[in-house]
């Protein structure tokens, strides 16, 4: 028997089949503007590609802002219990978790057993977030996957602000004062990690340090980051899930917390 943990996420919905010991099978598709068709198309998809029958699954376990959404769930946990799990799943001595997304970012301090001892939330702007590197990767007419790589060596231009409308206005000033992309490119990524440091300072990083979400694919985020808490940071090519993944955690009794 399975368990399947969904994570409805603002950009990207991702789900994952658990077995007791290990991720058997995963998607991700966009969420785009029906969190509930994406939740039946991405259970659908996650059952087809892992090759599952459906009364093989016994619990189904949603996360996520659109969690709300999915009628078909058994439980509903919230994010910030799933990424704690999800996070203790891949390694039991992680004690902070990093995760940016989409359109938010969050830091979440845990205990030995992967309990949530205190987290902080931006989720009021798209400031510091994937959103925010895909705008201005946009400006730049570069693809957000190729941030990391240009950057990568530049001397970072500052960026003033974190606001995304105003640091596309304040890009596009860079730009034709004759700066490069690829120090821009440094500065936008920089700007994220001094963004993501506040909110971190604020609830105090012990490690072992996991970086999840999306926006922990950008190498060179994670090298600003590590400098500028002055710690390692670990991360999975499995960490875009980790909050499909401790919701299936749960859903199958392992490690199962106060939702």
């Amino acid at each position: 028997m399975y368990s399947v943990g969904i994570d409805i996420g603002s950009v990207a919905s991702k789900a994952v089949v658990f077995n007791g010991e290990d991720i058997i099978s995963k998607v991700i598709l966009p969420t785009g503007w029906s969190p509930r068709e994406t939740g039946e198309k991405v259970l659908a998809t996650l059952l087809q590609e892992g090759k599952i029958e459906r009364q093989q699954i016994k619990v189904i376990v949603g996360t996520g802002y659109g969690r709300i959404s999915l009628p078909f769930l058994d439980k509903k946990v919230t994010e910030i219990t799933c990424h704690g799990v999800g996070a203790h799943y891949f390694d039991h001595e992680v004690r902070t978790v990093i995760d940016i997304g989409g359109q938010d970012s969050k830091v979440v301090k845990l205990d030995a057993k992967g309990n949530v001892l205190d987290f902080l939330m931006n989720d009021k702007c798209a400031a510091g977030t994937g959103r925010f590197l895909q705008v201005m990767a946009h400006v730049l007419e570069i693809d957000i996957s190729e941030l990391s790589t240009i950057a990568e060596g530049a001397e970072p231009q500052k960026i003033n602000s974190m606001c995304t409308v105003f640091a596309e206005s304040e890009v596009v000033s860079l730009m034709a004062e004759g700066a490069s992309k690829e120090s821009i490119a440094a500065g936008l990524l920089q700007s994220v990690s001094n963004k993501t440091y506040s909110l971190a300072s604020r609830v105090g990083v012990e490690n072992k340090v996991f970086f999840s979400g999306g926006v922990s694919k950008n190498p060179l985020l994670k090298i600003f980051l590590e400098k500028k808490l002055d710690v390692a940071i670990h991360s999975s090519p499995l960490s875009q899930y980790i909050g499909a993944i401790g919701a299936a955690v749960i859903g199958y009794g392992k490690n199962v917390l106060v939702p």
